[in-house]
């Protein structure tokens, strides 16, 4: 059995004596609580209100004699007062006592019989006395005094002897039931002394039987397990000297396992914080180096971003510069493709120059011709006019002028073929350097058309160049960006190395605390 529960059944029986005798005493209480509640309301009202009822006889009495000897008006009226509140008492009294002996259960016949004896004669001595109150206030003073003595005195006496009787009554039920009290006093006293002494040998058995069961499940004095226990708490894990005595399954036994268990696992502990001393100084010191060289790297990148933000301005102005140079491309292959034009219009005009020229030189050679015909024929008519003598002088003389100018005619016309035969050769070979234009022209155009394409693609390149580095540039920022947290986290790791380098320290001095047997270092 556990020892709360050895304690709960040792208390609650415990508990139960101490409701058992409260519950004795609460009930002797009642019982003298209803004693004396029935002796206070109850016999002792009734032969207070006896006593009262009979003062109250005795003042109507007096008054009523009074009433006969005085003579005066207002000393009758005074005892005509006093009379009549005198029977009003009485009345009052006696109805008060008629209702406590009717609601005392426990009131025997003989008081019931006193009663009805008192009602009977205050009855019959009613009527006489106030007969006597009128016949005073009458002024017949001799009957009154004569119906006082003859009537009213001996039912007078009958009264008074019967209320004195139920006083008597009165007193010896309050004395019985005083002797009754206290019979029930000693009674219960007698009870609770016995469940008293009853409760004390049952605690005492108890605790006694508790007691060896605590100390066996203890195993050894609460002192000797709290110098155990404060033992373990300073640290000193050395084998217990009583644990191998105290009965199996003791605090004291129970207390000696576990100071071995303690000290295996602080052996263990102590084992393990060294290993994480020694890591953790390693880690701190890994830490510190990568944290150094992250640091570097982090500068590298820096520099790097920085180069790569000048490279890509570069870039950015090299890709100008070529969309720039295509534009220029663009217009001169334009113009290059209008002079190609302009050429080959210049070709066609030296063509149709060469043309003309070949026509000139053929007009030319008919002009000769006719210029050799005509001096042919001048000197023909030369000839007859030499044959006409005389008559033909004139003739001749015109034939001669006709020769001359047919002869000029031949040597111009000689002359202009040359110069037209040079210059027909002239527009021959400009006609072929105009040719050899135009085809270098078209390959000029090719060649303008092909470094438009070049400078085209150049452009695009350079497009795409710019946003590649840009990319790049980009992406090394957010290289930066990462190294740097990298750092920072490097630095954080370095400070948490550094934290679990100082509380492996402090496990290991903590652990240091316990005293553990040669055996276990």
């Amino acid at each position: 059995m556990k020892v709360g529960t050895k304690l709960a059944a040792a208390f609650s029986a415990l508990a139960v004596m101490v409701l058992i005798v409260s519950g004795l005493s609460l009930k002797s209480l009642g019982d003298a609580d209803d004693a004396f509640s029935r002796y206070v309301t109850g016999i002792n009202a009734q032969a207070s209100m006896a006593q009262s009822m009979l003062d109250a006889v005795n003042r109507r009495a007096v008054a009523a004699r009074n009433l006969v000897l005085v003579v005066e008006p207002a000393e009758l009226l005074v005892e005509k007062t006093l009379v009549m509140k005198a029977d009003s008492d009485v009345i009052e009294r006696l109805g008060a006592i008629k209702k406590m002996i009717a609601a005392d259960t426990q009131a025997p016949a003989s008081a019931r019989q006193i009663i009805a004896e008192l009602e009977r004669i205050e009855s019959l001595y009613g009527p006489v006395a106030r007969d006597i109150v009128q016949l005073a206030l009458a002024g017949k003073h001799e009957q009154s005094i004569v119906k006082m003595n003859r009537e009213c005195r001996p039912l007078l006496a009958q009264l008074i002897a019967k209320v004195n009787e139920f006083a008597s009554y009165a007193t010896e039920r309050a004395d019985d039931l005083k002797a009754e009290a206290n019979d029930r006093y000693e009674a219960q006293r007698l009870v609770l002394i016995v469940a008293c002494v009853l409760a004390l040998t049952l605690a005492c058995a108890a605790g006694i039987v508790i007691t060896r069961s605590i100390t066996r499940a203890l195993g050894a004095e609460p002192a000797e397990l709290g110098l155990a226990a404060q033992r373990v708490a300073d640290g000193d894990l050395s084998p217990l000297d009583q644990g191998h005595r105290a009965p199996q399954g003791s605090v004291l036994s129970s207390l000696a396992v576990m100071q071995a268990s303690l000290a295996e696992i602080v052996s263990k502990v102590r084992g393990a914080s060294d290993s994480i001393a020694m890591g953790s100084t390693e880690i701190a010191t890994g830490s510190t180096d990568l944290s150094q060289r992250t640091e570097v790297q982090a500068s590298a990148l820096q520099q790097t971003a920085a180069t790569m933000d000048e490279l890509s301005a570069t870039v950015k102005h090299n890709a100008e510069n070529a969309r720039q140079a295509n534009q220029l491309a663009q217009g001169a292959a334009t113009v290059a493709v209008e002079g190609g034009d302009v050429v080959g219009q210049v070709v066609s005009t030296m063509r149709a120059i060469n043309d003309s020229s070949k026509r000139i030189a053929d007009i030319i050679g008919v002009i000769d011709s006719i210029a050799f015909q005509t001096n042919i024929l001048a000197l023909n008519a030369a000839v007859e006019a030499a044959r006409a003598g005389d008559q033909g002088r004139g003739f001749a003389v015109v034939a001669s002028e006709v020769r001359n100018l047919a002869q000029r005619s031949a040597q111009a016309a000689r002359e202009i073929k040359t110069l037209i035969t040079d210059s027909v050769t002239q527009v021959e070979a400009g006609t072929t350097l105009v040719d050899k234009a135009g085809s270098t022209m078209q390959d000029v155009v090719m060649s303008i058309k092909r470094v438009t394409d070049i400078m085209g693609e150049i452009s695009a390149a350079s497009s795409e160049q710019s946003s590649g580095v840009a990319q790049v540039g980009q992406a090394v920022a957010q290289m930066d960006q990462a190294t740097q947290q990298n750092a920072s986290l490097v630095e954080e790791s370095a400070q948490a190395a550094h934290s679990l380098q100082q509380q492996a320290r402090e496990l290991v001095q903590a652990v240091s605390i316990f005293k553990l047997h040669p055996s276990m270092l």
